[in-house]
């Protein structure tokens, strides 16, 4: 999500924060697009949660569909302790004495992470019951950011803010906190109108940044399009899926992308003890399109391992 900085006066006690908690500190706008948000945010979690409201009211599938929502975005965090910004002539550039007088009238101005999470996390469907997103998601999605970040956090139970009081994580790096993760309390959810216990966590990049030895590598993302393939194959009702799986991303060679179960079907065509599995195979290559028959060719690789190494036959061959 891409939301708008400026937040209401209230969002403190929207956010069930402490009188005393830092966060309830803001920037004010001299000259604000809206009387109702005269501030720029403390955090991501406000501009996100009403995005979230949002997008869970307007969503064609209603409480049955799921949202996982991210954000990116600086939030400005003053002590109090600043300096009035000085005024320096217009008619001239500011001297160098100037400019660090006003850049020390500045917030600070951390970039945080923020993800919030409603609805079913996982689907019903031929693999069984679905489940509601938890407390746990949130947890995994800010590990998730550490992780790629080159660090590992400490997660420790809490009571703050905006999260259940028995479902609020504490995140560490080091002794240092860098967020927390969660669902949100009963209180958050009704005032920001979102679905019954929705999770959400917010970091501190910044922080993360900082703690990273070193540069950390990107991973390679190709510009060239992606070729699908689908696949059906019969195979006996004890060979699990996985082997089926592995069989196929080792014929399919450097070329494979990705690879997804999609279906399961049994019935009375395919005889007894038998069952399909029906694949989504993704190729991509990261210096060219793939023409057509390379990517057939790598399909047909796939299915000839599976044959091979489990006894699969093509459904409808």
């Amino acid at each position: 999500m891409l939301n708008y900085p400026f937040v209401g006066e209230g969002v403190g006690d929207l956010l069930r924060l402490g009188p005393q908690d830092p966060f309830r500190r803001t920037v004010k706008l001299v000259n604000p697009l809206s009387d109702e948000e005269p501030a720029l945010r403390p955090a991501l979690l406000p501009g996100l949660l009403t995005a979230l409201r949002r997008n869970h009211g307007r969503s064609s599938q209603g409480a049955q569909g799921g949202l996982a929502l991210f954000e990116t975005g600086l939030v400005f965090n003053p002590s109090g302790d600043e300096p009035d910004a000085s005024r320096p002539d217009v008619a001239g550039r500011p001297s160098g004495d100037e400019i660090a007088a006003l850049d020390a009238a500045l917030p600070r101005q951390p970039r945080h992470v923020a993800v919030a999470l409603a609805g079913p996390r996982e689907q019903s469907g031929w693999w069984g019951e679905g489940r509601p997103s938890g407390w746990a998601d949130a947890v995994e999605a800010a590990r998730t950011v550490a992780r790629e970040a080159g660090v590992e956090l400490t997660v420790t139970g809490a009571q703050y803010g905006p999260w259940h009081p028995g479902r609020c994580a504490r995140l560490n790096v080091g002794e240092r906190v860098v967020g927390f993760a969660g669902e949100l309390h009963p209180r958050v959810t009704k005032a920001f109108g979102l679905p019954d216990r929705a999770c959400a966590t917010e970091l501190d990049l910044d922080a993360l940044e900082e703690a990273v030895d070193g540069p950390v590598r990107a991973p390679a993302v190709s510009t060239f399009p992606v070729a699908a393939q689908d696949v059906a194959l019969v195979v006996d009702e004890g060979v699990p899926a996985s082997e089926v799986e592995t069989a196929l991303r080792k014929g399919a060679g450097a070329l494979l992308e990705s690879l997804r179960l999609f279906d399961v079907f049994t019935g009375e065509q395919l005889g007894e003890g038998r069952k399909s599995l029906a694949y989504a195979l993704r190729f991509r290559a990261h210096d060219r399109t793939l023409k057509a028959d390379e990517a057939s060719a790598a399909r047909d690789a796939a299915v000839a391992a599976a044959v091979e190494q489990t006894g699969a036959v093509l459904r409808g061959s």
